[in-house]
């Protein structure tokens, strides 16, 4: 059994509230505990209340769900282009990883707008000063990521 950090167990929570329709708290620590993450009853109540879930009907009765905020968090493809257009200056790919370079000290900004994005087939990313290594989906050859990449830097 292990204790998570609070920002780790809210997304564990997120993603059992997402994938199964959990109806109690005590339901929900006994779904994380399943999983070996200790969290009692009260800490599970705050989780919920930090994360603005709700109770919705559903057909099989009341369930938790967290309102869809992934909306507010994704950046528009404008914003995305126009960062990648400002500040990549060069774009290589191998195997599943795409390396984008930038000039000093701009690379988290491209990070930060590529977490927004929601892009597709797209892991994460590792930003530096300099570079940025986004990881691609094994499904996803990392040519056709650097390619699109490529277009919205305008490279």
């Amino acid at each position: 059994m292990s204790t998570l950090s609070k920002p780790q167990r809210q997304h564990r929570i997120a993603k059992l509230l997402e994938e199964q329709g959990v109806g109690s708290q005590l339901q929900l620590v006994e779904l994380l505990a399943s999983e070996g993450i200790i969290a009692t009853q009260a800490t599970v109540s705050r989780d919920l209340e930090d994360l603005g879930a709700v109770k919705v009907r559903t057909k099989g009765g009341l369930v938790y769900a967290v309102p869809e905020l992934a909306q507010e968090r994704v950046a528009p493809d404008d914003h995305l282009r126009r960062v990648m257009g400002e500040f990549v200056v060069e774009i290589a790919s191998s195997g599943n990883i795409v390396v984008l370079r930038t000039p000093p000290g701009s690379a988290h900004v491209v990070g930060s707008a590529l977490d927004r994005s929601g892009l597709e087939d797209v892991i994460g990313n590792v930003s530096g000063d300099d570079t940025v290594m986004v990881i691609c989906a094994e499904s996803a050859p990392s040519s056709v990521i650097a390619a699109k990449l490529s277009e919205l830097a305008g490279l």
